[in-house]
């Protein structure tokens, strides 16, 4: 699977570099840039998904960095300052920044608000596709590895029955895609569908309680009423 790059853009290498020590370790792939005009060249050539930008730097700001980004790019940005008033922040955030972080900071609470950023950003942009390399197959979180026939949620595995990761399997090949009870029950099942939908409804529940925070309000295998199911964000 693919590694979602992060650009880090801190003029105090101190910081980029311990930054890379702990999103490396989370499995990102890193870019690094000491001032917003170094930044705005890595953007030239490099698909990036996040981007932690400190405001005060040399040449070109944070500020000036973020507007130029905004202009043309809709990627994800944590603004990093040692300016912690309100003002500071508002500031930060209207000038199109998604997160605002003051130093000194801690780490680990970073790449917990880089990876909801992550997340989010994911999940509302409808043109991001499902992820295939080999065997694996991932969609926000969930990754299915078809070669292994395993399933992992934010990192932990799940245990579904062969048929439930059928019926995932299917809808994550499909993402986007509304598939009808009885696709559903004609690809997994492979005999007639006669009065198959209630077989469907039980095993869309059963997994549901295994990958979703909150079944009843689920974020994964979304219902079409009236239709069928569809795996992807909320509308």
């Amino acid at each position: 699977m693919k590694k979602e790059t992060i650009l880090l853009v801190d003029d105090e290498k101190e910081i980029v570099e311990l930054l890379d020590i702990y999103f490396s370790n989370e499995g990102y792939r890193l870019l690094k840039a000491y001032d917003g005009a170094e930044a705005l060249s890595w953007l030239e050539n490099e698909e990036v998904d996040l981007i932690i930008l400190d405001v005060m730097m040399p040449r070109m700001d944070g500020i000036a960095a973020c507007m130029k980004i905004r202009e043309e790019r809709h990627v994800p940005i944590i603004m990093l300052s040692a300016k912690n008033t309100d003002m500071d922040k508002i500031n930060g955030l209207s000038i199109g920044a998604d997160d605002y972080v003051g130093k000194p900071f801690n780490p680990l609470e970073l790449v917990a608000r880089a990876k909801s950023q992550l997340r989010r950003y994911h999940r509302f942009n409808k043109d991001t596709p499902v992820l295939v390399e080999e065997h694996t197959m991932a969609f926000e979180d969930l990754v299915i590895d078809t070669g292994k026939h395993e399933v992992h949620i934010d990192g932990q595995k799940v245990k579904l029955t062969p048929r439930e990761f059928a019926i995932l399997e299917l809808l994550t090949r499909h993402q986007g895609q509304v598939l009808s009870m009885e696709q559903i029950y004609n690809n997994v099942w492979n005999e007639p569908f006669l009065d198959g939908g209630n077989t469907v409804m039980v095993h869309v529940r059963k997994i549901r309680e295994k990958i979703e925070i909150d079944p009843k309000r689920p974020r994964y295998v979304q219902t079409v009423w009236g239709v069928g199911y569809k795996l992807d964000g909320p509308s």
